[in-house]
């Protein structure tokens, strides 16, 4: 029999994008579907669009609460849903027609516990979907390698979209309610339980772009990926040193990130942050430099920093203002 596979879609005030979204889930190849919609609040018209498309098509289930964030929207959820397998799709995003098939497809063939395409990023109404082809090369990664390549960002990404999941590796696994970086945040306990992750290079997802979504701003919020790291960090060192370097590149990259963001904001004063940052850069770039898995652009990052913290941010933070 063809599995349940539950898609989750978390909505929050996105009445401009959520019907597109909504066409991409309902036209997949794949029908045996239970869609999870989670109306986290919205004070738009969004909860109404999703007891319409209630309407439209059995398959959907909308749940209403009060506003949580989309950590709370997805625990909902994953507490409500019944399919053997589950894929997160963000309500202002679209899959392509054949994502869950194609995944389900590298799931079965491989008895993998995870499969995680790729995605295309769009910014208008279309989006230009690259051919999809049969003859994908299959990257195959036991729990540990996963991680790495995850920690060290190469090639597979902390998403929670663009992959479908077993849904028992969620049994003991919730997302942090009220954090920013929620996918990040549950990386670790999710995939230390798989045995086989596949990878292919399809794309299967389209990630929308808005200067108004809760990552194209910055605020004291976004310093969450800092303490999810940092303790992440300390937890490694007890149960799974042989991921620190990775968990450390990582971090890395949230130390110089943060920093940047920050320094390009001139109308307040993020000092403290900034000084955890840079404390942070200089404890862990000599082993970061030395360790042949960490991507150039940290690489980069730490030769800057060398050459003292006003350089990195005036030289770096120019990348991202070219006109300042």
């Amino acid at each position: 029999m063809e599995p349940l596979i539950s898609v989750i879609v978390p909505v929050y005030n996105v009445e401009d994008y959520l019907d597109q979204c909504m066409e991409s889930i309902v036209g997949q190849t794949y029908p045996h579907l239970e869609i999870l919609m989670v109306d986290d609040g919205s004070t738009d018209n969004s909860g109404t669009l999703c007891d319409q498309w209630a309407e439209r098509d059995q398959r959907i289930r909308v749940i209403h609460q009060e506003n949580g964030g989309l950590s709370a929207a997805r625990n909902t959820a994953l507490d409500a849903m019944s399919g053997e397998l589950v894929i997160m799709v963000d309500s202002d995003d679209v899959l392509h027609p054949d994502a869950v098939s194609i995944l389900l497809q590298a799931i079965q063939a491989h008895h993998a516990d995870v499969a995680i395409g790729s995605f295309v990023v769009f910014d208008g109404k279309d989006v230009n979907w690259p051919t999809i082809t049969s003859e994908n090369t299959v990257r195959h990664y036991d729990s540990q390698a996963a991680l790495k390549a995850i920690y060290y960002q190469d090639k597979l990404t902390n998403s929670s979209c663009w992959r479908l999941f077993k849904a028992s590796l969620f049994n003991d696994v919730r997302y942090p309610v009220g954090k920013y970086y929620e996918d990040l945040a549950i990386v670790y306990p999710l995939y230390k339980k798989c045995s086989l992750v596949v990878g292919i290079d399809d794309a299967v997802y389209g990630y929308r772009q808005r200067n108004d979504s809760i990552l194209g701003r910055f605020s004291l919020k976004r310093a969450d990926v800092l303490d999810i790291c940092e303790q992440l960090e300390r937890q490694v060192q007890t149960e799974d040193v042989e991921l620190l370097h990775a968990v450390r590149s990582r971090l890395l990259s949230a130390y110089f990130n943060i920093l940047l963001l920050s320094y390009q904001d001139k109308e307040q004063d993020f000092k403290e942050l900034q000084d955890r940052c840079w404390k942070g850069i200089k404890r862990l770039r000599h082993n970061c430099l030395i360790d042949s898995n960490v991507r150039p652009k940290n690489k980069a990052g730490i030769i800057a920093s060398y050459l003292g913290r006003t350089f990195l941010c005036d030289i770096l933070g120019k990348r991202y203002h070219p006109k300042r």
